[in-house]
């Protein structure tokens, strides 16, 4: 297991093995990401898009363009009643 210590600023010094293996140097960006609650995961935010590409798997249902611009214009009316907007 690989550890690290926090400074009194807050910081910590990702070991080199970790920075191997998640592909990171020194400039580039990390991201913690909450995956449950008080446990973190530490991700390499480096990734062009298409690495992202079927990383939240298949919808479970399409809409096409018309359905889509029929729910926006829905809830931008919902919107401006809401508001006071629209009467």
């Amino acid at each position: 297991m690989t550890t690290a210590t926090l400074t009194s600023k807050g910081q910590i010094t990702i070991p080199a093995d970790v920075r191997r293996t998640l592909g990171v140097q020194t400039g580039d960006r990390v991201e913690f990401v909450e995956i449950q609650p008080g446990r973190f995961e530490l991700v390499a935010a480096t990734r062009s898009v298409r690495e992202l590409k079927g990383m939240l798997g298949k919808p479970a249902r399409t809409l096409s363009i018309k359905d889509m611009n029929r729910v926006i214009a829905e809830q931008g009316a919902k919107a401006g009643l809401r508001s006071g907007r629209l009467k």
